[in-house]
């Protein structure tokens, strides 16, 4: 049933897609028949999931997915490498939304996950109506055609694989591909066991070890004027040893240079150091940003996109628009952050002081926290103003009489 379900989402919106991408033609045409190919191997996969034992090793996964991940791969190349086509919202649509395939590696709830990638493209799809929607209908019937088709391959994974891919269970694991056919391994090379030549180097290396006792007559003794407890000096200034003018006395980061790039869709912001004017503008709405040990520095990101990460940063603040997914801070120290917009989800993980300023729009956001203290939401008052709520770092946990316990928060009284 799982695999008659998917063979009727691409026999029905999305042959329709195709045939509707087909009479715009260009770009469009071409790229539909890359979605079609991303359908038909995931098709190929579900039929093997429902043919086989789930695969004992979870790295098997993923090579039985990579047909599927490199077509993604290609469709969403296709549009980067026309980003002057007159139908780039089109292609940027179908690229945004695409990864939605990738639920079969999504657990333990994928549905939602499929509409968090049809809502992704939905930037997209807007702007193409926005443009075509007087100029030619068939537009028009394109977005309706491939929202339907991620509107029913979410209801099929809800239906058919809940809490994640259902495998058969009966049968054999399924059997990993063969691997490509690699080069012969050259031959070893020849050693030369010959009698050793009498006048070689090697004749007197030997003569050096037979020397017996003598062998340690040429050695140095070392004096206590060589030895570092009796004399300290010779610790001052030694290669291991670092002087006060170094960062690892100051506390800074390594002596790594700093980096400030985009890589794809990840932004990568590492190893900044009391810089105060970095800011990541023109991201689009699936773009993720990633800090890594940065030191007194702030962040501004314009724009919204999908998701953040500061990850060992000190000091540092960062100020966002909008984020689609989540806002995540691992291992920091006395770290800020600002939103303007809404944000879903704010992770605190391994984190010792967390200042979180939310707006009027980001009240619904949902705070998930561990190992973490010293944290602190501001809520916006009416008169602009914040006030300041302590998220709970104590819990008292109890044994109840049938045996299960209960954990509550302990107030802190100060």
């Amino acid at each position: 049933m799982s695999v008659q379900g998917f063979t009727d989402i691409i026999q029905g919106p999305l042959a329709q897609y195709v045939q509707i991408a087909q009479q715009i033609g260009a770009d469009v045409a071409h790229h539909s028949q890359l979605v079609l190919q991303a359908f038909k191997a995931e098709l190929q996969f579900l039929q093997l999931a429902s043919q086989s034992s789930k695969p004992a090793n979870p790295n098997d996964l993923m090579i039985f997915l990579k047909p599927t991940s490199d077509i993604i791969a290609a469709i969403q190349d296709f549009r980067e490498k026309h980003r002057t086509s007159q139908f780039f919202n089109h292609l940027s649509a179908i690229s945004e939304s695409i990864p939605a395939l990738g639920w079969v590696a999504v657990s333990p709830a994928p549905a939602p996950y499929v509409k968090e990638m049809n809502d992704a493209g939905q930037f997209y799809t807007n702007r193409v109506l926005k443009d075509w929607k007087e100029k030619d209908k068939r537009h028009v019937e394109w977005v309706k055609a491939w929202i339907q088709t991620l509107t029913e391959l979410q209801a099929f994974v809800k239906q058919h694989h809940t809490t994640g891919l259902v495998w058969s269970g009966k049968g054999a694991p399924a059997a990993l591909p063969p691997p490509p056919p690699s080069a012969p391994l050259p031959p070893p090379p020849v050693l030369d066991f010959g009698p050793i030549d009498p006048s070689s180097d090697r004749s007197a290396l030997f003569a050096e070890i037979n020397q017996g006792a003598n062998i340690t007559s040429n050695l140095k003794k070392v004096t206590s004027d060589m030895q570092t407890h009796k004399n300290p000096t010779l610790k001052q200034g030694a290669a291991p040893f670092r002087g006060p003018g170094s960062n690892a006395a100051s506390g800074l980061q390594p002596d790594k240079p700093p980096v400030f790039t985009r890589e794809g869709k990840k932004w990568r912001i590492e190893y900044q150091t009391r810089n105060h004017n970095l800011v990541v503008d023109n991201a689009e709405m699936n773009n993720v940003v990633y800090l890594f040990k940065c030191t007194e520095c702030t962040v501004t990101i314009k724009g919204k996109i999908n998701s953040v990460v500061i990850d060992a940063c000190k000091k540092t603040a960062i100020v966002m628009d909008s984020i689609v997914a989540a806002v995540e801070f691992i291992n920091c120290q006395s770290v800020q952050m600002q939103m303007f917009g809404k944000v879903p989800t704010i992770s605190v993980d391994k984190t010792d002081g967390c200042q979180i300023y939310l707006s009027t729009e980001s009240l619904d956001v949902e705070v998930v926290t561990s190992k973490s203290s010293e944290m602190n939401v501001m809520i916006p008052s009416a008169n602009g103003d914040y006030v300041e709520h302590p998220i709970p770092e104590q819990f008292k946990t109890t044994i109840l009489p049938n045996k299960t316990i209960k954990t509550i928060i302990v107030e802190n009284k100060g």
